[in-house]
């Protein structure tokens, strides 16, 4: 199995339960060096898409998935990597634990543009789920849209 970041609306585990129903939480911990940002605007229904980028000094709230092979061929139809939407990226993870390597999906496409407010309210929500800090919670529900 290997460990899966999920970060943005995948913090959900009711969500995840049905995007990877093998798929065990692991743990929570920080992406540090990393921002959580919006762009492909585009590409998105209603608005730019969740990312990350490697921005010193900033860090993103994530759970870790020990993701199951058949979950990894669903999770990736799901975040369109087959077309090209996201792309997998290895990264580092603090927890509590200690430094756990995993993946996450990168978006393919510019940062730029607002989520619409419906998503980002589905992303605060998720993190609130997840045991996110309420300063991190409160931060997503200020951003524009």
């Amino acid at each position: 199995m290997s460990l899966y970041a999920a970060y943005a609306g995948n913090l959900d585990a009711r969500l995840m339960s049905r995007r990877a129903p093998h798929s065990p939480l692991r743990a929570t911990g920080w992406l540090s060096g990393w921002r959580l940002t919006f762009g492909g605007e585009h590409m998105g229904w209603e608005g730019a898409l969740a990312t990350v980028v490697e921005e010193p000094l900033s860090e993103v709230f994530v759970a870790l998935y020990e993701l199951a092979p058949p979950d990894e061929d669903s999770l990736d139809r799901w975040e369109g990597v087959g077309l090209g939407m996201y792309r997998r990226m290895r990264v580092r993870v603090q927890t509590l634990e200690g430094e756990e390597p995993a993946w996450l999906y990168v978006l393919n496409g510019y940062e730029g543009g607002l989520p619409s407010a419906r998503y980002l309210g589905e992303l605060a929500d998720a993190a609130e789920s997840a045991g996110a800090p309420h300063d991190y919670v409160m931060e997503l529900r200020k951003r524009p849209c």
